[in-house]
């Protein structure tokens, strides 16, 4: 049974769950000589309306997406394919994370990932999406930018995250590697954590629910 004030654990999917898609990208930016965080900067400018804000709601199609992120980041200098882009997205698991899914269920938390994500992004093989698909079944709910059409660091995401588990903000920890994605979930009244370190972050989960996670 769950103690204390909370009841429920949301977790982001890549960069918590799985390692952070932002050191493909930084692989990919110093082979093909482009500038450090380039790549973020292009997802940075316009972030509501750009093209990959438009493919996590699902509003453009990858190929689509394609086109309009070259265009995007060839308008800041260099101009990079957006399907190189896609094909940077699928980290790898977390085992770590994954065990502590299976322990903060066990202790009877109810658990949602919410993902801002593409439709396939994370299934490249039979093999990944089996992962993945053992992953998602932990979840009480899984919220997906790319079916609910809104995504973070919009205030609805959170919410609809809260009414499919039945549960109040106030009620949740939530974990997210991105600043951005954390603060509106704080303005609600979840307690939240970033993840940069995955052992830290755990670290403090452990004790905001207090349960053993490494």
């Amino acid at each position: 049974m769950t103690t204390g004030r909370f009841s429920a654990v949301f977790w982001d999917f890549g960069g918590v769950i799985l390692e952070s898609p932002f050191d493909a990208f930084a692989r990919y930016e110093s082979h093909h000589g482009l500038p450090e965080g380039f790549l973020r900067r292009v997802n940075a400018t316009n972030p509501d309306t750009n093209a990959w804000a438009l493919l996590e709601r699902s509003e453009v199609s990858p190929s689509q997406f394609d086109v309009l992120f070259a265009a995007e980041s060839e308008a800041l200098g260099h101009r990079v394919p957006g399907a190189k882009v896609l094909a940077l997205l699928a980290g790898d698991i977390r085992p770590s994370m994954v065990t502590a899914l299976d322990r903060v269920k066990a202790a009877g938390y109810k658990m949602a990932c919410l993902t801002n994500n593409v439709v396939g992004g994370d299934k490249t093989t039979p093999e990944r999406a089996a992962a993945v698909d053992a992953i998602m079944a932990r979840f009480d709910a899984v919220v997906e930018s790319s079916k609910v059409g809104c995504r973070k660091p919009e205030t609805r995401f959170y919410e609809i995250a809260c009414e499919l588990v039945g549960v109040a903000p106030h009620e949740c920890v939530f974990l997210d590697d991105l600043g951005i994605n954390l603060k509106p979930a704080a303005a609600l009244g979840m307690h939240t954590i970033k993840v940069v370190d995955p052992a830290e972050a755990l670290s403090r989960l452990s004790e905001a629910i207090s349960i053993d996670l490494l």
